[in-house]
């Protein structure tokens, strides 16, 4: 059997690498998707100083007043020690405050301030505006598809835990 001739390299001395076979599959796509879209919004969250976790955290607390760590632990899908990080973060920033739960002294209860709610605001608009910006070109009804298709996954797979 005769080998094909390798691929020329790109000009700029890059391998090209194929990818096909994997492309193949609908998680590796939407990793690489949501690679992308972490990039991107990284840099749209980044003049607010916020990560994607530390916004996902605002956001939720300003959604959810008075819901406790491990709740907001679980929303996030991430082990309650990583969590203690980023709400120190938004506490130390101001940005929420833990109130202990008159029930159980042991836990908290968590609210968003003055300068949470406003910088959650700020940055709210500025991730509307990137969502936008990112998804232009790809239609209201293919993207509700592709919303329903990632919930029913997500669903799928908390079924089958």
């Amino acid at each position: 059997m005769k080998k094909s001739a390798p691929e020329p390299a790109p000009e700029n001395g890059a391998l090209s690498i194929s990818d096909r076979t994997l492309r193949a599959f609908f998680g590796y796509q939407m990793k690489r998707t949501f690679n992308l879209i972490q990039s991107d919004l990284n840099r749209t969250l980044k003049p607010f100083d916020l990560r994607m976790l530390t916004y996902t955290a605002l956001v939720l607390v300003v959604d959810n007043p008075g819901l406790s760590q491990a709740q907001l632990a679980e929303a996030m899908d991430i082990e309650r020690p990583n969590l203690v990080v980023i709400i120190d973060e938004l506490e130390r920033r101001e940005l929420i405050i833990r109130d202990r739960l008159p029930k159980d002294r042991r836990a908290y209860a968590l609210k968003v301030t003055l300068a949470g709610r406003r910088l959650y605001e700020k940055s709210f608009a500025a991730v509307s505006a990137h969502e936008k910006t990112f998804l232009r070109g790809v239609e209201a009804e293919a993207l509700a598809v592709a919303m329903d298709v990632m919930r029913r996954v997500e669903k799928n797979r908390k079924r089958d835990a």
